[in-house]
């Protein structure tokens, strides 16, 4: 069984910065794709940003020059950048991975339970 724990979420200021983490546990033979999104109260879970095993990053229009989606392939870990922050970015951020189970096994979608992220003066 694979987990994703996410961390780093909270309550900021306009204009101010978070970073958040997503750690990935437990047996599995490998990560491909990791990624962001988010929801919004009343709205649908949205892309925010993702990147490949091998680094490429795919943001969403929005963020583009104010989020910065990293990963660290040893640690199993991706990590979201999020600077200047608008009150418009308040949602609960969703952590997501494609992990192969083994060797032979297809890939899998995963979740994080989701941090919220609030930004209010």
């Amino acid at each position: 069984q694979v987990q994703l724990v996410e961390s780093g979420g909270g309550l900021v200021q306009p204009g101010g910065s978070l970073r958040l983490s997503c750690s990935a546990s437990g047996s599995f033979f490998r990560i491909s794709h990791m990624g962001w999104y988010r929801q919004a109260p009343g709205e649908q879970r949205e892309l925010v940003a993702t990147i490949t095993s091998s680094g490429l990053t795919n943001s969403a229009d929005s963020v583009m020059g104010r989020f910065t989606i990293s990963r660290d392939n040893a640690k199993n870990t991706v990590y979201l950048q999020m600077n200047s922050l608008k009150p418009e970015d308040t949602a609960i951020y969703y952590c997501n991975a494609g992990v192969q189970g083994s060797w032979y096994a297809n890939y899998q979608d995963y979740w994080g339970q989701g941090t919220q992220v609030s930004v209010s003066s």
